[in-house]
């Protein structure tokens, strides 16, 4: 995989919801160069190019993030508080796809700057759903920078 032309990251520590996440992608015909980062230092060494994405060129950015907020190391608020506090990452789209419906988490991420809060439904064919309607928005209809 080339880590310059990708255009879907994914950020989430539990294995099981990456996997259904890359499913319902697949299954929506929506699986354009996708990476699956395990947490939120793994996704800032990513976009910053650093450790074990060193040759990564940052400027290439992504089309859209799909980001947890309940993450080890680093959360996904402290995560989207760094890309949208930074010039050069601050116009990626970020949409946080949690299972935290928790009214100050939703506030929080608004006043940082989250593009879109989707809850993670818990039956897997309205969550498939959700997940192909964020790809096709997000790659297909939303016009990039």
């Amino acid at each position: 995989m080339n880590l310059n032309e990708i255009e879907i990251v994914l950020v989430e520590d539990n294995l099981a919801d990456a996997e259904l996440t890359i499913r319902a992608l697949k299954d929506a015909h929506i699986m354009n160069n996708l990476i699956h980062l395990k947490n939120g230092e793994e996704a800032l060494d990513f976009l910053y190019s650093r450790d074990a994405y060193v040759s990564r060129n940052a400027n290439i950015h992504p089309k859209v993030i799909l980001l947890d907020l309940r993450m080890p190391k680093i959360s996904g608020i402290e995560v989207l508080r760094e890309i949208k506090s930074d010039e050069n990452l601050k116009s990626i789209p970020i949409v946080v796809l949690t299972s935290s419906t928790e009214d100050p988490d939703v506030q929080e991420c608004y006043k940082l700057g989250v593009n879109s809060y989707i809850s993670k439904p818990v039956e897997f064919n309205r969550f498939a759903e959700v997940v192909g309607q964020l790809g096709l928005y997000w790659l297909l209809l939303n016009t990039h920078v």
